[in-house]
């Protein structure tokens, strides 16, 4: 095993590993099955976020496991992000007081701006993603991405988290709450692929000292019908992989993660399926090569597999893309 990539150190000292579960899209009772497995597997990073929806049934998994001494609390590391509905500032410490109850825990290890754009709060903390009459997500009249940073530094000095960083932001978002932070982002979840590759956020990030995570190193297959596009590349079936992947005799899902490991990126497979949960972790007992690397690297393709995101804020200061 390559320990030197097994896991992350984050620019506040703490250790992040490098695989853990993505969760988003995950119905709560295969969810379940998915916590476990993962946990059985050796995984200690679970990410999941209010907005999902599922932060109860990870919460009911985790206090199973924790009751039960399979594992250490301390041993965890568990992320989850802030409601986009509840980016107002005075809402920001409820929010993550409903998501610390729904996971059965005291603190979590990292909180993040979940998107930069804030989105109408109806009332209704389950109406997680509010819809205009067009049929896309709707904005809330403003956003104060500083202010809701503010608020979310002091989730910190109450002990609810022990980091916070940011999910979906671009560079100069990035470099303005450096600018007046007093407890920095660690890090940037981003979409991160061999088609979405983000050197130059990467390069922005480390040296802001950022640590990136990766959301859909596979490209997402199983990411929702308005977000797929007709003629959207398949990432787990380009070329370039499944060539370097008969190689090794691995799948291509193991090259596309070990690709992102080796560049220094956290990255967090989705699924629910135990044998791929237990294969997406056993990414540890081989190297790509440096000329492996490069070819990767030159893949042609390009394109950003949730672009719809951003074209539904054509308008909005904030829109990250």
């Amino acid at each position: 095993m390559d320990d030197s990539l097994t896991s992350v150190t984050l620019s506040n000292g703490l250790h992040m590993p490098s695989v853990g579960l993505g969760t988003w899209q995950s119905p709560k009772d295969e969810l379940k099955v998915a916590v476990r497995a993962a946990l059985d597997d050796g995984y200690r990073h679970i990410d999941t976020a209010y907005s999902y929806l599922n932060e109860d049934a990870i919460g009911e998994v985790l206090q199973e496991y924790i009751k039960s001494g399979k594992v250490k609390r301390e041993d965890l590391f568990i992320v989850t992000k802030l409601a986009m509905i509840h980016m107002e500032p005075a809402l920001v410490k409820r929010s993550i007081e409903m998501s610390l109850k729904k996971l059965q825990l005291d603190y979590v290890d990292l909180y993040l701006i979940h998107f930069p754009v804030q989105f109408a709060y109806e009332g209704d903390d389950e109406k997680v993603f509010p819809v205009t009459e067009a049929g896309g997500w709707k904005a809330a009249e403003k956003t104060d991405l500083i202010g809701t940073w503010k608020a979310m530094e002091e989730l910190v000095d109450l002990g609810l988290t022990k980091s916070l960083g940011l999910s979906n932001c671009s560079i100069s978002q990035v470099e303005r709450i450096c600018k007046i932070s007093k407890h920095k982002p660690v890090s940037n979840q981003v979409e991160c692929h061999i088609y979405l590759p983000q050197n130059e956020l990467f390069d922005a990030c480390k040296k802001l000292g950022l640590a990136v995570t990766a959301y859909a190193p596979f490209g997402s297959p199983g990411r929702f019908e308005q977000l797929r596009e007709i003629d959207a590349p398949v990432v787990l079936e380009d070329p370039v992989i499944t060539k370097i992947a008969k190689r090794y005799s691995k799948s291509p899902a193991h090259i596309l993660l070990r690709n992102l490991l080796q560049r220094g990126i956290i990255v967090i497979p989705k699924s629910v399926t135990p044998h791929r949960i237990r294969s997406n972790i056993q990414v540890f007992d081989f190297s790509l090569t440096k000329e492996e690397m490069e070819d990767i690297a030159g893949i042609k393709t390009k394109r950003r597999l949730f672009a719809a995101v951003g074209l539904m804020f054509p308008n909005h200061p904030e829109r990250p893309w």
